[in-house]
């Protein structure tokens, strides 16, 4: 595998943690096409071993062996439709877009190609969050019955150019629903199903200098499963956790403390079945760079598909639906097949 050349196409914050988490693996070569001349130094003064490119026209003289997109959202379909026809696999940055023009072609000719396309959803590669899944998808807990999803971060003290990035418009995928409720919202699918409804409501409560909302609330019908995500990016502690009640028992994954705990029998304390210990915040994208290489290799199938990608978006799209016309909004119902 070390003879295969993935480019990453975008070096901007996640580009970059892309690049480094494939080198990471040990498995493949790495190149990357940055427009912006400055970035584009910076990148490559501190990954020397990565062939460094101004446009993609260059790096694609020599089609790779598969590509990761981490540019704006709306650029992802156009950019992946390219790639595939070339017969690169491609593993695309959440959210896959922010419409649904040009998924179903993309789906079908990625099937026509045999070429596979993940999308990076990460929270799929958190051993805690994995582990749980398996343990809810058992049936030992029984059927699950109530998913409550809450989650906040001090976005402008981890992003501090956000006024200057995708963030700071919707239809480049920024706002809170887009950059970050989509991770819950594709965790929450991953463990339960998918989103059939939602009635939202967000807004911009502290964040500065954008419009875009940085606070959401969204109630969900999941099949039977009835469910609320809570948002914000402004809160000091920066804590994720997703719990799962079901018929005999209850489950819990915290980010946070990189751990899940279940609880069993009514008025017992919580079980914690670790892993826990200090978080790597590198780990889990290599974790995701390794399962997306196995399944270029077709060794196991993409940790999210290019299906469950666009399950989400849809999703995505009926929340700030709805946060327009302040009624439920079916995700079926969302945007024209195109």
């Amino acid at each position: 595998m070390d003879g295969r050349r993935v480019l990453i196409i975008g070096a901007g914050s996640i580009g970059e943690r892309h690049l480094r988490c494939f080198l990471a693996t040990g498995r493949v070569r790495a190149a990357f096409v940055e427009t912006n001349p400055g970035r584009r130094a910076d990148v490559a003064g501190r990954y020397p071993r990565a062939v460094a490119h101004e446009t993609l026209e260059d790096a694609l003289e020599q089609p790779p062996g598969a590509a990761a997109i981490a540019t704006p959202a709306p650029s992802h379909i156009p950019l992946a439709t390219r790639l595939v026809e070339l017969g690169v696999p491609v593993l695309i940055e959440k959210p896959l877009s922010v419409s649904l023009d040009g998924v179903h072609p993309l789906a079908a000719l990625a099937i026509e190609k045999r070429v596979p396309v993940a999308v990076a959803y990460v929270m799929r590669a958190r051993p805690a969050l994995a582990e749980m899944r398996r343990a809810v998808a058992s049936g030992r807990f029984g059927k699950p019955l109530q998913l409550v999803a809450t989650a906040g971060q001090d976005f402008a003290y981890y992003r501090p150019a956000y006024r200057e990035t995708y963030y700071a418009d919707r239809f480049s995928g920024g706002g809170a629903v887009q950059d970050a409720l989509t991770h819950l919202i594709n965790a929450g699918e991953w463990l339960v199903g998918p989103v059939d409804r939602v009635v939202a409501d967000a807004a911009r409560l502290k964040i500065e200098g954008v419009d875009v909302e940085d606070t959401a609330h969204v109630l969900a019908r999941q099949g039977d499963v009835l469910a609320s995500y809570a948002l914000n990016q402004h809160q000091a502690p920066n804590e994720t956790t997703i719990t799962v009640a079901c018929e005999r028992g209850a489950v819990r994954f915290e980010l946070h403390a990189g751990r899940w705990l279940s609880c069993e029998r009514t008025g017992a304390a919580w079980v914690d079945h670790g892993p826990g210990g200090p978080l790597d915040p590198d780990a889990p994208f290599t974790r995701q760079a390794e399962a997306f290489l196995d399944a270029v290799e077709e060794k196991d199938a993409p940790l999210c598909t290019l299906e469950e990608g666009a399950r989400t978006l849809r999703a995505n799209l009926a929340i700030l639906e709805s946060v327009e016309t302040g009624r439920w909004v079916e995700t079926s119902s969302v945007g024209a097949r195109s």
